[in-house]
């Protein structure tokens, strides 16, 4: 297998788009061997508990409504061509996204993670859920297979906060800035929403260094010679 590590944000929309191209090159290519892992990071690490309204949001963050338009209409041209619905007049409060990391953490423990964070996307940006709200990532869990009893529960305390912090902090120490970064393999960056075509020439390069690998294996003698 190989390692696919993805830090991401669910409330990122170019990681919700990134996903959408990497899950389309996936699908074309079933005998793909990657082990997919995903990493947290805070696009607002300092997001108030409870969030904030996405209005006042969207224009403190871009200096006003108009910039803010001008600043989202990529991400509406992108998620179209990708095929994705964001119903971004339903989304009213932009949350702090550090309890929904701490699901996708728990979420790995249990072999669902990537189940999780497609809910997590699609409560967000087609639902306009609060994603911050304990009893909608609770939902989000169950539907993905886990216990949502336990979610709440493991919700109210302070369970793999610190976990879950040290993982970001460690992705920030190796220079990740921006989201969604993928690494391939442990050492290959791939930075941005990338197009499914890149991700076919990716798994296709990756089979084809394996299949040599094999063959290397299977004929020594060759290989020396």
């Amino acid at each position: 297998m190989t390692k696919l590590d993805i830090i991401s944000d669910p409330i990122c929309p170019w990681c919700y788009i990134g996903k959408a191209h990497l899950d389309r090159a996936l699908e074309a290519a079933p005998e793909h061997n990657f082990d997919i892992e995903w990493h947290p990071f805070q696009l607002n690490p300092d997001m108030p508990a409870g969030g904030m309204d996405r209005r006042l949001y969207l224009e403190t963050k871009f200096g006003g409504k108009q910039q803010a338009v001008r600043a989202y209409a990529p991400v509406a041209e992108h998620a179209q061509s990708a095929g994705l619905e964001i119903a971004f007049d339903k989304i009213k409060t932009t949350p702090n996204t550090s309890n929904a990391h701490r699901l996708i953490h728990w979420a790995g423990i249990e072999g669902c993670q990537t189940p999780v964070v497609a809910g997590l996307f699609r409560a967000y940006f087609k639902l306009g859920l609060d994603i911050g709200d304990p009893a909608v990532l609770a939902q989000v869990g169950e539907r993905s297979g886990m216990d949502g009893a336990l979610v709440s529960k493991l919700l109210s305390s302070v369970a793999d906060s610190g976990v879950v912090a040290e993982k970001e902090a460690a992705g920030r120490q190796m220079g990740i800035t921006s989201v969604p970064t993928f690494i391939v393999a442990g050492q290959h960056v791939v930075q941005g929403a990338q197009s499914p075509d890149l991700w076919q020439r990716v798994i296709t390069e990756l089979a084809e260094i394996q299949a040599a690998e094999i063959q290397a294996a299977e004929n020594p003698s060759n290989a020396a010679g």
